[in-house]
């Protein structure tokens, strides 16, 4: 039985988690992550250095969790499933777009991305945890898409996806032009050309 006046710690530890993360996410954003720390992690979100350890064993989980906790992905990911894979393909990147042109989305995937770049190991946690999830339920619905007739039955999956993404993500990277909505339906048209039964 609770008791209305004590404090509930599962509510105080979830609130300090989530302090932590917000926290890692702006001093990426503002510093790059080689001038972040733990003691200024911990510092930013009011807890202290013991408590971060308690979660993560060191700056670069923090950090990464930061990411996961930001992109909203999880083991239930799923792209939508109209029927219509040209529609479907349309609103994912369309959220892709918005999200990368979204400055408080950008500023720290931008780090993230020059660490990837630099620590192997770090790239390797972030196909583990992110990029391999997600991938995998994309592909899980482009092979709904070749089973009624709206892919080739032998499309290179992994190949569409960097076709479908790798032009979004060289613009977002090198700063070359907008990301516009009209931008993520045209490369979704060129993909599924590319890739007509």
């Amino acid at each position: 039985m609770s008791h209305p006046g004590k404090p509930n710690p599962a509510r105080r530890s979830e609130r300090s988690r989530q302090a932590v993360l917000g926290a890692a996410r702006e001093l990426v954003s503002e510093l790059g992550y080689a001038k972040v720390s733990i003691e200024a992690i911990a510092a930013r979100a009011g807890v202290g250095k013991q408590t971060i350890y308690r979660w993560w064993p060191s700056k670069g989980a923090v950090i990464f969790d930061s990411f996961l906790e930001l992109s909203e992905t999880g083991e239930g990911v799923r792209l939508p499933d109209t029927g219509d894979l040209a529609t479907d393909l349309k609103a994912v990147m369309r959220a892709t777009v918005a999200e990368f042109a979204d400055p408080g989305f950008e500023a720290p995937v931008r780090a993230l991305n020059m660490e990837i770049i630099a620590d192997a190991a770090l790239a390797a946690q972030y196909r583990e945890k992110l990029a391999g999830p997600v991938d995998e339920a994309k592909k899980e619905r482009l092979r709904s898409a070749q089973q009624v007739g709206q892919l080739a039955a032998d499309a290179d999956l992994d190949l569409l996806l960097e076709l479908l993404y790798a032009p979004l993500y060289q613009r977002w990277l090198h700063r070359s032009g907008p990301l516009t909505p009209e931008y993520a339906d045209a490369l979704v048209e060129a993909t599924l050309r590319a890739f007509a039964p």
